[in-house]
């Protein structure tokens, strides 16, 4: 974050860790009790937070912005590139991930389709094969410095954090959930009152408690590599936030805000700027910026994604990417070679057998594509077999 970033050392907060059941299911459960308190009273318009951001971060460059092409880094692309020219500040650059070796991560037409757009002279592409592999290079550097870091894959910024030494690095993590619908917001205009409508008010209105036990009932992913009792407790423990979720849509967010998610997302970029001498700006989870955002929408917020997107930024960007939808995947990206061999290869060591049905997990590593939340088991195996 840019407010109070100084030149000493980042330390990764020890209440973030993940406990040992975070590790074994791949989620995190509950709040940071240490966060601050979103404050809405007296916020901006959100726009104008997410400019004043910008304009620090554009006057600390390099300013490098993670563009993948995706509404949300294409929306602080598009912001800070209009700022800098009312401003006359430096441009920020884009600069962007490829893998050549994963279709599912292509999203090099709405790239060029934004850039083309805001007529910038610099974009940065970085071709990435193997070197983003779970267990690869740069996410083996990240283990042996500072262990298992949740979420597994906030390593992938790495090459983009290094190109900023000295600068700042602009990100548009958060902004699904910054910007999402809220359960109120079909509650406008004509027609409002039909059953989808209802059926979500009657919940989202229903004491948590009653909640609480709709959402024990609703199927969960399946989690077979963990003992059958520690899996229902896992399920517990996500029907119980889900239901202290406030009602009001303003109220959802500072709440989601304070979550370890959130806070953990935050802390392991913060700590990986740190190690590359940059500082990263993560537009819509700054607290300024999610204040200006609840105080805004207020308690139905935004109607849609697209209608938050097109309302904040439509002046900005290409009309298509507002109305774009479908998002890439990376799974092929970091489920490298280098993982499969190791997955094939593991022996039982390194992961709690009280938590973890060892022959089930070893027979998820089989499958040609394993479950994404086993990432942080099999980095925690590798770091213990090294």
């Amino acid at each position: 974050m840019i407010a109070g970033h100084d030149d000493a050392p980042a330390v990764y907060p020890v209440r973030l860790r993940p406990t040992p059941l975070e590790l074994a299911s791949g989620l995190t459960f509950g709040a940071d009790d240490q966060a601050p308190r979103v404050q809405m009273r007296g916020a901006p318009h959100p726009r104008a937070a997410i400019e004043e951001l910008l304009r620090a971060a554009l006057a600390r460059p390099p300013c490098l912005v993670s563009f993948s092409g995706g509404r949300d880094s294409s929306s602080v692309l598009a912001t800070a590139t209009a700022v800098a020219r009312r401003d006359g500040l430096p441009l920020p650059i884009p600069t962007t991930l490829r893998f050549p070796g994963a279709p599912g991560a292509d999203e090099s037409e709405w790239q060029e389709l934004v850039v083309r757009h805001l007529r910038l002279p610099d974009w940065d592409r970085i071709e990435i094969s193997t070197e983003l592999d779970l267990i690869g290079p740069y996410s083996g550097a990240v283990l042996r410095r500072h262990g298992v870091l949740w979420p597994p894959f906030s390593y992938v910024h790495e090459p983009i954090l290094e190109r900023a030494k000295g600068g700042t690095v602009l990100t548009g993590a958060g902004g699904d959930e910054a910007l999402s619908r809220g359960a109120f917001s079909g509650c406008r205009g004509r027609g409002w009152l039909r059953r989808s409508n209802l059926t979500t008010l009657a919940v989202a209105l229903a004491p948590r408690a009653v909640r609480r036990r709709r959402f024990a009932r609703e199927p969960q992913p399946p989690s077979p590599w963990l003992h059958r009792h520690v899996e229902a407790e896992v399920h517990r423990l996500g029907s119980e936030w889900r239901g202290r979720s406030p009602d009001r849509w303003d109220a959802a967010i500072a709440w989601w805000w304070r979550s370890r998610y959130r806070a953990n997302v935050s802390a392991s970029l913060d700590l990986l700027a740190a190690d590359a001498g940059t500082t990263v700006v993560s537009v819509f989870v700054e607290p300024t910026v999610v204040g200006a955002l609840c105080r805004h929408f207020g308690f139905r917020g935004p109607a849609s994604r697209k209608a938050a997107v097109s309302e904040l930024f439509g002046d900005v960007l290409p009309p298509a990417l507002v109305q774009r939808t479908g998002k890439a995947f990376f799974d092929e990206a970091v489920l490298g070679e280098r993982t499969m061999a190791f997955a094939a290869a593991w022996d039982g060591t390194g992961v709690d057998a009280a938590l973890v049905d060892l022959d089930r997990l070893a027979e998820e590593w089989r499958r040609p594509k394993p479950d994404v939340r086993t990432a942080l088991l099999l980095q925690h195996a590798w770091l213990s077999a090294i």
